[in-house]
């Protein structure tokens, strides 16, 4: 497992005499073989800026820095694979922050890249590879020249085809889970907040987030024309917005009258969930599936960051309790970082979060954030790590009713899914 590293050129090396290391929490330790996989397509190597890379001397079997002038390096996953390690580096100016991505190990081995992760969904949907950019610029044009005076396909178009996000495409190509945003304001001020971030931060927000409010009809002519077959979902919430509840009535007037001109595909938000009373108010519109946002299901670390304005966890813990018993399928997005969320109390508390608000999916997205930043805004471990892959391995045994994946899933995607974990399981 040889260190791999890059020059000041962006140019990428492995180092014979020196072995890969991986990083959990403040941690720096050996990498193992059942943590790795083949450097997944669609996953992208990068440098970590103002970094040096750390592997193992095997004359010496000494950790160190590589002597010279070089960076460390990390993959950025593709959605479907979590992430089990962080690269192993050293900070050559502590001063500086790392940009807002999600860092993953990255080794040599057998001739080829392997990381540290765990395909824990079907990567085929959400692979960069199957969203054809010729295709996608002739729809764009399509739908802007269709509804030339819709403000919201102007600003998604950006998103498509400016920041390549694969839920803005697939709302110009009709296809899968399509985005609807409808709110510039937002009740939580998270510490790693993509469309947003205060000027002292040390990181821009690599979004730029919607700056008006929709209209009702805007809203409706973008759910009418994507939900358009049976498996289609429509989704309020993306990372170019504020919280979507806080536009509740919007979302609520628009949601009705789609409703009364077809019962085709799936409504979805992706929320905080701390508006319970807004959300009740979207889920007795219509609402099919609901996603909520956490990052722990203790109180210190969710404010630490998230810091809410107005709401609580047990506000969100009530959301998502009052939507389940609606019939609502409902998720959470869990931002997991290696070191944090295998930590025994971390584990305990989502655990029973999980059996309380009835939750039928797990999305484990890595998150994307400057590791000191985050670890020293967050409280320090109480107890034992016991590493991602075992934390995996804990959920599925301690939640066998819930799917462990990266995205939203229709009823029936879940049932199957389910159905194969259990074959799987007993075949073991």
């Amino acid at each position: 497992m040889n260190l791999v590293y890059a020059d000041l050129n962006g140019n990428v090396y492995d180092h014979p005499d020196y072995t890969a290391v991986g990083r959990s929490g403040e941690e720096i330790m050996e990498l193992f073989e059942e943590e790795l996989i083949p450097l997944p397509e669609g996953a992208t190597l990068v440098s970590l800026p103002d970094t040096r890379p750390i592997g193992i001397d095997s004359a010496t079997g000494e950790m160190k820095v590589l002597p010279g002038e070089y960076t460390a390096v990390g993959a950025l996953l593709p959605q479907s694979f979590t992430r089990l390690m962080l690269p192993g580096y050293a900070k050559a100016d502590k001063t500086k922050v790392l940009p807002l991505f999600g860092y993953t190990a990255v080794v040599w081995k057998d001739g080829g890249f392997y990381v540290a992760a765990e395909a824990c969904d079907d990567p085929e949907r959400w692979n960069p590879k199957n969203c054809d950019p010729d295709e996608l610029e002739v729809q764009v044009k399509r739908i802007l020249g269709e509804y030339s005076e819709n403000r919201l396909y102007q600003h998604l178009s950006n998103c498509a085809l400016g920041y390549e996000c694969l839920t803005a495409s697939n709302t110009f190509l009709g296809r899968w889970e399509g985005a609807v945003p409808v709110s510039f304001s937002c009740n939580a001020g998270c510490f790693g907040c993509i469309s947003e971030q205060p000027d002292d931060s040390g990181f821009p927000a690599p979004q730029t987030r919607m700056n008006f409010k929709p209209t009702v009809d805007e809203v409706v002519q973008v759910m009418l024309e994507h939900l358009k077959t049976p498996q289609s979902i429509i989704s309020f919430g993306q990372g170019c917005e504020g919280e979507p509840s806080t536009q509740a009535k919007t979302i609520i007037e628009a949601m009705r009258e789609v409703r009364s001109r077809t019962d085709m595909g799936y409504i979805n938000i992706n929320t905080n969930a701390g508006l319970t009373d807004h959300i009740r108010g979207i889920v007795d519109a219509g609402l099919d599936l609901m996603r909520v946002s956490t990052i722990s299901a203790l109180d210190d670390h969710y404010n630490a960051y998230y810091k809410p304005r107005g709401y609580t966890l047990k506000n969100v813990e009530k959301s998502l309790r009052y939507a389940a018993d609606k019939g609502v399928v409902t998720s959470i997005n869990y931002l997991i970082f290696p070191g944090v969320t295998d930590r025994e109390e971390e584990m305990e508390a989502m655990i029973e979060f999980v059996r309380r608000t009835d939750l039928k999916l797990i999305q484990l997205r890595n998150l994307n954030i400057d590791p000191e930043s985050y670890l020293s805004l967050i409280p320090p471990a109480r107890g034992e790590r016991y590493g991602m892959k075992q934390m995996l391995q804990i959920f599925r045994e301690e939640l066998p009713g819930v799917v462990l994946g990266s995205y939203t899933h229709i009823p029936d995607e879940l049932a199957k899914i389910r159905k194969k974990d259990l074959q799987q399981g007993s075949q073991a």
